[in-house]
């Protein structure tokens, strides 16, 4: 509680927010509530697509949640008059099928060919996530950057696991929160140097959205003092 409601609440900043995995419709809400606190937010993950079709750009056969498209332009809108540097991947991994072992290439975001998809970050994007990751004092991770279940989609979550690391031993307050990110970062073997791990991915991201989470509301009132 004292990482992801008072980090989050009262973070040491500039506070970057990493958000990543396959859909916009399940972080929709940890999308707009850290709009509200961070000044850098960081998407990767299937989601990105949904991001690039809002904006016009060709995106072959990727995840596409055809239904949020007019959502995703306004959380653009709602960043860019919030003032939050929020950065979409410039570069993208695509494959020419959902496989461990498809062909694939690096491409432009803007250039994915018809019949391809996009399945991890490209490494332009890794280097311009991790020169913003610099600046910051504190950050926050949930959702992968690709399908890093497939070794060869798994470069850019683990690069991002990796600069935590680095950060989290330079000072830097680094809080992952829960499921596939934590998957991550033991994966990399990096996870003992982080300043906390959330096990609970949707527990996580609900405390994140500022949801009352019962258990915790018990925790408050067993602290309360009680009157005689």
């Amino acid at each position: 509680l004292d990482y992801l409601v008072g980090a989050v609440s009262n973070p040491k900043r500039p506070f970057a927010a990493i958000v990543g995995g396959s859909k916009v419709s399940s972080k929709i809400g940890v999308i707009e509530s850290l709009l509200e606190k961070c000044d850098i937010l960081l998407l990767g993950g299937g989601m990105i697509f949904t991001f690039y079709k809002a904006q016009g750009l060709s995106v072959g056969s990727s995840l596409v949640e055809e239904d949020k498209l007019e959502l995703a332009t306004s959380l653009l809108e709602k960043a860019k008059a919030k003032g939050v540097s929020l950065l979409l991947p410039s570069d993208v991994v695509i494959a020419d099928k959902f496989a461990p072992d498809a062909n694939s290439k690096i491409v432009p975001s803007s250039a994915i060919p018809d019949g391809w998809m996009g399945l991890d970050i490209g490494p332009d994007s890794v280097k311009t996530f991790n020169d913003a990751l610099d600046t910051t004092k504190t950050v926050i991770w949930n959702g992968p950057m690709g399908v890093f279940e497939f070794d060869k989609f798994a470069v850019g979550t683990e690069a991002i696991a990796k600069k935590l690391a680095d950060l989290s031993g330079k000072g830097v307050t680094t809080i992952i929160g829960g499921g596939d990110s934590v998957a991550a970062v033991e994966k990399v073997g990096v996870a003992s140097v982080m300043s906390h791990i959330s096990t609970g991915g949707g527990a996580s991201l609900e405390l994140l959205e500022g949801k009352v989470l019962p258990g915790v509301v018990a925790l408050d009132e067993a602290d309360a003092p009680v009157a005689v």
